[in-house]
């Protein structure tokens, strides 16, 4: 299969430049200018062609809560956000502590073929905050656990997660959040724990990634770490450079003008590494009865574009940098940037086009946004995995 993109504005992490790009059988074969090939053509003038993003945080709510969301509903949002990889957290039912369920998800994603789909697993078995020997288990397709949503309480039983970890090289996604501290002080409660877990990382030389920061303490401790440490990484999502003092529920809660702008910060001083989206959908009537969490994969970009580039002159390059190569190196992925040789997975996108955001136009089957109204730029006017068109508007 062939296929050649003519008169794109290409951008990537490193890149900026008016031209071609030509796939053969998924794979990115050549760059250039008024490239001729026999296949078919996707004129791009005027457009911007950009990596298609990477999401190291996600939830998909399968197996069994697919009245929030579902593999296929979850892909379809991806590829319409222009997400073509994803990273689901275990917090489903069952939760994800073993390869069972593992295979279970991967099979329906593989099926459904629409975007990558990789599976985290619970570091504590079914989430009971103790057990550790399912890890045993894993086989090497996993990459990443997490006990996303609860955090690990115990220090010693995340110190020897973290030591277990090292040793069948798989990276800790966590949640940090203290349940002793979290009814008194959400603040603290973050803060503590961040700490907490840089300090055993550092012990352990464990991979840890800290997801979801929204505090300015808990990413300057991010920041000291990464002066001295490599096995160190973060996330911040969209809605926590977007949002300040708003009572939408989310965890990590909304913060503050100052954390926000301290976030956005550390952004241009290169020490976040991605943009997880926390993709959270919920029912109505779960989201009423005080569920936490924002429907985000669709608006990811858009909302990342619009307050990061366009308001707080971050370097768009800098944008696709957290957005797609940081995290797709973290994953292992051999995509995120538009190179020879790399997945041709990619994004066209109208720069130049305001929209409001409406949830009724979403294809997640969340609907739960704090952004309802909201007018933002950058519509995604077609995604490709591997050459193949899984969305277009």
């Amino acid at each position: 299969m062939e296929f050649l993109i003519k008169n794109a504005s290409v951008i990537d992490a490193s890149q900026n430049f008016q031209g071609d790009v030509y796939i053969k059988d998924g794979i990115i074969c050549e760059l250039g200018m008024d490239l001729k090939k026999n296949c078919e053509v996707y004129d791009a003038k005027g457009k911007t062609l950009l990596p298609a993003f990477v999401d190291i945080h996600s939830h998909f709510r399968d197996p069994g809560y697919t009245y929030k969301e579902d593999i296929l509903s979850g892909s379809r949002a991806a590829v319409k956000g222009g997400y073509t990889t994803v990273n689901l957290m275990a917090n489903t039912n069952p939760v994800c502590s073993s390869m069972e369920t593992v295979k279970e998800v991967i099979n329906k994603a593989k099926d459904i073929d629409l975007a990558d789909v990789h599976q985290v697993v619970s570091i504590t078995n079914n989430f009971d905050g103790v057990s550790l020997n399912h890890l045993d288990k894993l086989e090497e397709s996993v990459k990443f656990i997490s006990d996303d949503g609860k955090g690990v309480q115990d220090s010693k039983v995340m110190l020897d997660a973290m030591i277990k970890a090292k040793e069948k090289g798989l990276t800790i996604i966590a949640h940090e959040e203290s349940d002793s501290l979290k009814d008194s002080n959400t603040r603290l409660a973050e803060n503590m724990m961040t700490w907490r877990d840089i300090t055993l990382a550092k012990v352990t030389g464990c991979d840890l990634h800290v997801t979801h920061v929204s505090t300015k303490e808990a990413m300057n401790d991010i920041i000291n770490a990464k002066k001295t440490s490599t096995n160190i990484t973060c996330d911040v999502t969209p809605h926590h450079i977007a949002l300040t003092d708003n009572e939408y529920k989310v965890n990590p809660p909304i913060r503050g003008e100052e954390d926000l702008k301290f976030l956005i910060k550390a952004i241009k001083d290169g020490y976040v590494d991605a943009i997880g989206t926390d993709h959270a959908p919920h029912s109505r009537e779960d989201k009423e009865k005080g569920a936490n969490g924002i429907s985000g994969i669709e608006t990811s970009f858009s909302i990342c574009y619009t307050e990061l580039v366009k308001k707080n002159n971050v370097d768009l390059n800098k944008l696709i940098e957290i957005m797609s190569k940081n995290p797709a190196k973290i994953m292992g992925a051999n995509k995120g940037e538009i190179k020879i040789g790399y997945d041709a997975d990619l994004v066209v996108v109208d720069l130049d086009k305001e929209y409001e955001i409406s949830s009724k136009q979403f294809v997640s089957k969340g609907k739960n946004t704090p952004f309802e109204g909201k007018k933002v730029y950058g519509e995604i006017l077609t995604t490709m995995k591997k050459g193949k068109i899984v969305y277009s508007v």
